[in-house]
């Protein structure tokens, strides 16, 4: 609170209530008149004492500033009804539920004590339009005042959350959040880009686990503004310059740390959806904690709890990956020695065989073997033989019985036409003049036909 506040009730407060007269039970007695005054000298008026805090003489301590403020607060302003959205909401581990209510103009601290808080049983959400039952509360340490909650009711979505609703739908409809356009991120990058608040703790949380994990990778920051008027632009700006650095870089990371809703609407704004959605590289938003989503989370290929956890999605563990490589090799040297056992074992066993032992035994069979084939071989060939030459003689003689030439050595001849060749065998079939050859046993007769 500011400024300086006092009332009539303050006197009271501090001590300096004015003397009251005593009461008059008998009001129709009548008075007694004063005894006139002796002559005497004039007393001394006593001097009337200084209000706390209204001289430097006699100021407030900042304790009992606060505990009038809250005594003023507690008897003039009862329980009411608030209405407005929900914002910075926050359990505690205690269980106590810490917020703000606000409108469109201001906004006010609050609490929902845990007993308070399970008792109503209610989901709160940021942006949540409600109406609060509750009562002011100065917290004296501090100097702060709050709402104290008793009792809250959903009043309906508020303009945020409307608004962020209203663009979820229109772009998820332009297919902008499909699980098909999302780009797969590469498993060992060593270019990476990160548009965010050079001032913000996320680049720190990011770099700091990148360094643990994957030392051989290298970050750029593209700096801009994450909060506020203009950090929109600036975000779009930062993913246009990241697509036209060269060398390319493997990997965009856009994102921030945690915030309210209002902090975090920059990465709701539609020019931001839209770049990071049509993104050539792969991108992976880290934008606040875990329970904060922001449609820049759905449209990114990958979506990051926080900067810490995006860069332990956006790189391997080092240490993992050695120990995955010293597994294989084990497994390597286990799979070698096992084959180069049984190739030992088969080895002794072939050795082991009887043809191993005595390698000239097992030839004497096969030999013997092939000595009675090689006898049978030659048997075959001489009875064949044998049997071919009796038939060609029988051959021979019959082919010798009606042979011409056999008939023309009793006496016999053949007469043929010289030219044709053709055997005469009428008187006809010659002319005069007509060439012969008579055929005889031994030799041949040339004649002509008169």
């Amino acid at each position: 609170m500011t400024g300086f506040l006092w009332s009539d009730d303050a006197d009271a407060f501090f001590g300096n209530e004015p003397e009251k007269k005593p009461l008059d039970l008998n009001p129709k007695r009548t008075p007694t008149p004063p005894a006139k005054p002796q002559a005497a000298s004039k007393p001394k008026a006593p001097s009337k004492p200084s209000k706390p805090g209204s001289t430097s003489e006699t100021p407030l301590s900042v304790g009992q500033l606060n505990a009038w403020i809250k005594r003023s607060i507690d008897e003039s302003v009862s329980t009411f009804w608030l209405a407005g959205e929900i914002g910075n909401l926050n359990q505690s581990a205690s269980g106590h539920v810490y917020l703000t209510i606000k409108d469109s103009t201001s906004q006010i601290s609050a609490v929902l004590w845990r007993s308070t808080f399970e008792r109503l049983g209610i989901d709160l959400r940021e942006g949540m339009a409600v109406l609060v039952q509750g009562r002011i509360d100065v917290y004296g340490p501090r100097g702060t005042y709050q709402v104290i909650i008793s009792r809250v009711e959903q009043q309906g979505i508020g303009k945020l959350q409307a608004a962020f609703k209203r663009l979820h739908l229109k772009l998820a409809q332009e297919g902008l959040f499909d699980a098909e356009r999302k780009k797969s991120l590469p498993r060992f990058p060593t270019r990476i880009g990160f548009v965010t608040s050079p001032s913000g703790a996320a680049i720190h949380d990011f770099v700091q686990v990148l360094r643990r994990r994957w030392p051989g990778a290298s970050v750029l920051l593209i700096p801009a503004r994450v909060q506020g008027e203009g950090a929109a632009e600036e975000i779009v700006r930062g993913i246009q310059v990241a697509q036209r650095l060269r060398p390319l870089l493997d990997v965009l990371v856009v994102g921030r740390g945690g915030g309210s809703l209002e902090d975090l609407w920059c990465f709701n704004e539609e020019i931001v959806v839209r770049a990071v959605a049509a993104c050539s590289l792969p991108t992976i938003s880290a934008v606040g904690h875990e329970i904060d989503v922001t449609l820049c989370d759905l449209a990114a290929d990958i979506r990051a709890l926080t900067p810490s956890e995006a860069a332990e999605r956006v790189v391997p563990s080092r240490d993992e990956i050695l120990d995955a490589l010293a597994a294989t090799q084990r497994r390597i040297d286990m799979l070698m020695m096992h084959r180069i056992h049984q190739g030992e074992q088969r080895l002794q066993s072939i050795l082991s065989r009887p043809i191993f032992a005595s390698p000239e035994r097992s030839l004497e069979t096969p030999t013997m073997r092939l000595d009675d084939v090689h006898q049978a071989l030659d048997e075959a060939m001489d009875a064949m033989i044998q049997t071919r030459n009796e038939q060609l003689e029988r051959a021979s003689s019959v082919l010798d019985a009606i042979s011409p030439l056999k008939t023309l050595s009793r006496g016999y001849s053949v007469t043929m036409d010289s030219k044709t060749g053709s055997v005469i065998t009428h008187s006809k079939q010659v002319k005069p003049g007509q060439k012969l050859t008579t055929k005889l046993a031994n030799g041949e007769i040339q004649s002509e036909v008169l």
